[in-house]
């Protein structure tokens, strides 16, 4: 089985930063996207960013110039350094990935379990 596990989340002041680490474990052949969502209270869970194997970023508008997402292939983790951070990005990130497990089976999706990030004075 695929595991996800996420690190980092916290209570920061606006303006602040914070660094997300997302670790992927156990049978893992290819690993295509990994990426961030997150999903603030009363609304629908949204993509963050994302970054394919060959190191190619997405963001969503709201976070263009303030996050940064990469990742290291040696440990199959990815980071999502965030500054500037503003109320609106109070959240919870749930770290996704794009994982073949096996050279005869198509790739899944799996997901972690969250990580609480809160942005207030």
């Amino acid at each position: 089985q695929v595991q996800l596990v996420e690190s980092g989340g916290g209570l920061v002041q606006p303006g602040g930063s914070l660094r997300l680490s997302c670790a992927a474990s156990g049978r893992i052949v290819s690993i295509y996207t990994m990426g961030w969502f997150r999903q603030a209270p009363g609304k629908e869970r949204e993509l963050v960013a994302s970054i394919t194997r060959n190191g190619t970023s997405t963001y969503v508008d709201p976070v263009k110039g303030r996050f940064t997402i990469s990742g290291d292939k040696t440990k199959n983790t990815v980071y999502l350094q965030m500054n500037s951070l503003k109320s609106e990005d109070t959240a919870v990130y749930y770290c996704n990935a794009n994982i073949r497990r096996e050279f005869w089976i198509a790739s899944s999706t799996y997901w972690g379990q969250g990580t609480q990030v809160t942005v207030s004075s």
